[in-house]
């Protein structure tokens, strides 16, 4: 009984830590430094439509939105009409498959990848800020900075590419609906993929 207590006593304390940014609040101010090492800040894009992308090129989940640049696709098209896009990785430094931010700049490179920024968020602050629990987990902020958005890339949640033809892209349709000044309709969706490999320390 008293492991069941602890064990339920360190789970709480595990979803404590991620407590989830809301929806209609404001988005969770953040610093993190890029795969160059430049300081990138949430308030260096006020005025803009800002997606955050929670990355992972160790998950099945991420390899199926890239491989099939279906990931890429919706970032050209975000980007094209003036969206900042943040790709994040808040995978431990001593998770296995952590990419160093050369190797995840190299990588995002080859995938030709479209976001605005890659950013490494080694001991997890931005990804706990925000509760991203999922590789792939995706948020909107629209630039009065307000999470307007916060789920899936889409409803089917699987790693199997052929199921993206058949699926509603959640972050396509939110982004549609906040670009023209409308109320996002889905703006919470259940994210999917591999955990997030937060730190411990």
């Amino acid at each position: 009984m008293k492991s069941f207590l602890l064990a339920t006593g360190l789970a709480l304390a595990a979803s404590a830590a991620l407590a989830n940014a809301t929806v209609g609040q404001p988005a969770p101010a953040f610093t993190a430094t890029d795969t160059s090492g430049k300081a990138v800040s949430l308030a260096d894009f006020k005025g803009k439509h800002v997606v955050l992308e929670w990355v992972n090129p160790g998950c099945p989940f991420v390899v199926k939105h890239y491989s099939s640049a279906n990931m890429q696709g919706t970032q050209k098209e975000a980007t094209a009409k003036g969206v900042v896009w943040l790709a994040v990785s808040s995978t431990a430094p001593d998770a296995s498959d952590y990419r160093k931010p050369a190797d995840l700049a190299k990588w995002m490179q080859n995938q030709k990848a479209a976001a605005t920024a890659t950013l490494m968020d080694d001991d997890g602050k931005v990804g706990k800020a925000y509760g991203a629990r999922t590789t792939p987990h995706m948020y909107i902020v629209d630039p009065a900075g307000t999470l307007v958005y916060a789920g899936g890339i889409d409803n089917k949640p699987s790693s199997n590419v052929a199921d993206i033809p058949s699926s509603t892209n959640y972050v396509k349709a939110a982004l549609a609906e906040t670009l023209a000044g409308k109320p996002v309709s889905q703006a919470s969706t259940r994210p999917y993929g591999c955990s997030v490999k937060y730190s411990s320390m």
